[in-house]
């Protein structure tokens, strides 16, 4: 079935609509939680939490366009929130090293004023992105939006280890003095 259709069920409150998502993305909901969690089964509880806050959430949003990606931010920030439980039980050394890298990055947020500054965030870091070619863009999206290990993202483009670690730790060198020029600081 076809984004805009599901969104209509979903707008219609239709309960078809959990199950049209399911059959088009959960395997790719799924995938996503898995590599943030690394554990099945907390994967599959992260696409169920994200097929209930695409429930609660369509309307008012309406993503036409990019349910895609709506969806696997809402999988993304289940498997997220997660791995923070988990952290404070000292249980996910991977997902602590990979928010280290782009901490040195990213400013902190306020809860008053954190929708905007996520939006503003968001639209710096799309032009950032712009001025590169796009296998580094593609390099950065993989760590960063789907958390693939730089192993995986070695085997992808067939880059060296050592090629990849560069290349993100130059574009992470890079955000950091554009979000500094922006007004935030890490």
């Amino acid at each position: 079935m076809d984004d805009d259709k599901i969104i209509d069920l979903y707008l219609s409150r239709d309960e078809s609509a959990i199950r049209e998502t399911e059959a088009k993305y959960g395997a790719r909901l799924r995938q996503t939680a898995y590599r943030i969690t690394e554990d099945r089964s907390t994967a599959e509880e992260c696409e169920n939490d994200a097929y209930l806050a695409a429930w609660n959430s369509i309307p008012p949003y309406e993503p036409r366009g990019y349910l895609a990606e709506y969806l696997l931010r809402l999988v993304k920030h289940a498997a997220i929130d997660v791995c923070r439980r988990n952290q404070r039980l000292k249980r996910r050394a991977d997902f602590c090293e990979l928010t280290k890298e782009m901490e040195e990055c990213l400013p902190g947020k306020s809860s008053a004023e954190e929708e905007l500054e996520a939006q503003e965030l968001s639209g710096i870091i799309t032009d950032f992105l712009q001025d590169y070619p796009e296998e580094q863009q593609s390099v950065f999206l993989r760590r960063y939006w789907f958390f693939d290990t730089v192993p995986e993202i070695s085997r992808r483009f067939g880059f060296s280890q050592g090629k990849v670690k560069s290349i993100l730790f130059r574009m992470r060198d890079a955000l950091k003095k554009r979000l500094e020029r922006e007004g935030y600081k890490a």
